[in-house]
């Protein structure tokens, strides 16, 4: 196990920011304190053959860049105090109401105009014989982005010797909040030679929660049963995905009767790549790239729509405004943690 940290420029404002490799022999994991983002994660293929198998860029002034912002793709990034959209950007707490910017046509999305993907993370390393981890904490102030409460943020990145990534959320309010942490890697298991079209995708999810057209959810449960949504068996993402407008882009309620932590699981057949995702939260939104822009990413690959698949763990959207949903609020007395783990292996 072998974890470093080497300088990874400055942001716009001047700040320096670090980037941390995390490596166990087998994979290389890299992640920088700029939006918590994983930059690349690298995984053998099965002539083992080491790829690029997220979408992101090897330099912060990619991140940066007005073109990036403008395109907002999140490549990798931490996505709070509220990951996905809440309607029309307003909720309310115990009748007080709250605005947020709106900056997804009509509602708020990923938390706002400068959301936790766009702050610098303070960050430590812990390094032991089984694993090597990077902690990233931030306090986000009393109404910012509009949102109550000085609220204190830690994720945790570990890395260990068997292959898996865990991310652990958890975090501290001293006002009744919202809150609803998720990364939004891009996963191209073929290291972006081609769509995510020939990609194969189980989700444990019977239903999924079906959305207006502003992609809020209407706040019922719709059964993939005969449909495009249903990947309860391995199906390719290019089978059904030019039926639907936009691709995928639909948060599924995932089966915890059954198994409470197994969320999914995205296969390459060509080149043996998997990676499963188990996690503590209740919901697993797949957004396909539709809208990824071209962009040129590691090893010069272009990037663009249907590059790249999002597997985001989750609470629901709009959850503040659905009273059927599981609950976003947190409490002073309350401390809020979720965990999910990507496992990654070559057949």
């Amino acid at each position: 196990m072998k974890i470093s940290t080497q300088a990874f420029g400055k942001t716009n404002d001047g700040k320096e920011v670090s980037l941390y490799t995390l490596e166990n022999g087998k994979m290389i994991v890299k992640i920088t304190n700029y939006g918590a983002i994983i930059t690349d994660v690298q995984t053998p293929d099965n002539e083992g053959n080491l790829d690029h198998i997220v979408l992101g860029f090897n330099d912060l002034k990619e991140y940066t860049s007005k073109e990036y912002i403008d395109g907002c793709p999140y490549f990798g990034a931490i996505c709070g105090r509220y990951a996905n959209r809440i309607k029309e950007g307003t909720f309310s707490i115990d009748e007080q109401e709250y605005k947020l910017a709106i900056n997804n046509g009509p509602n708020a999305l990923h938390g706002g105009i400068v959301g936790f993907d766009k702050i610098v993370w303070d960050a430590t390393t812990e390094e032991s014989l089984n694993n090597v981890a990077v902690k990233l904490t931030y306090l986000a102030k009393d109404m910012e982005e509009g949102y109550p409460g000085n609220m204190k943020v830690t994720v945790t990145y570990t890395l260990t010797d068997s292959n898996d990534l865990i991310v652990k959320y958890q975090a501290s309010s001293d006002k009744k909040t919202v809150i609803n942490l998720t990364n939004h890697t891009y996963f191209n298991l073929n290291g972006a030679n081609s769509t995510i079209k020939d990609h194969d995708l189980v989700v444990n999810a019977d239903a999924v929660t079906p959305v207006d057209e502003n992609l809020i959810p209407t706040g019922d449960y719709l059964s993939v049963e005969e449909s495009a949504f249903d990947f309860k068996q391995p199906k390719s993402l290019g089978l059904e995905i030019d039926s639907l407008a936009d691709g995928y882009d639909i948060n599924f309620v995932l089966n915890k009767e059954n198994d409470p932590l197994f969320a999914g699981t995205l296969s390459h057949a060509e080149t043996g790549r998997h990676v499963s995702v188990f996690t503590t939260q209740p919901g697993l939104q797949i957004y396909t790239g539709y809208y990824i822009p071209e962009f040129t990413g590691h090893d010069n690959k272009k990037y663009g729509k249907y590059m790249g698949v999002a597997m985001e763990t989750q609470h629901f959207p709009d959850s503040p405004n659905q009273p059927n949903f599981p609950s976003v609020t947190l409490s002073p007395e309350e401390k809020f943690e979720e965990i999910t783990r990507f496992h990654f292996e070559t057949k």
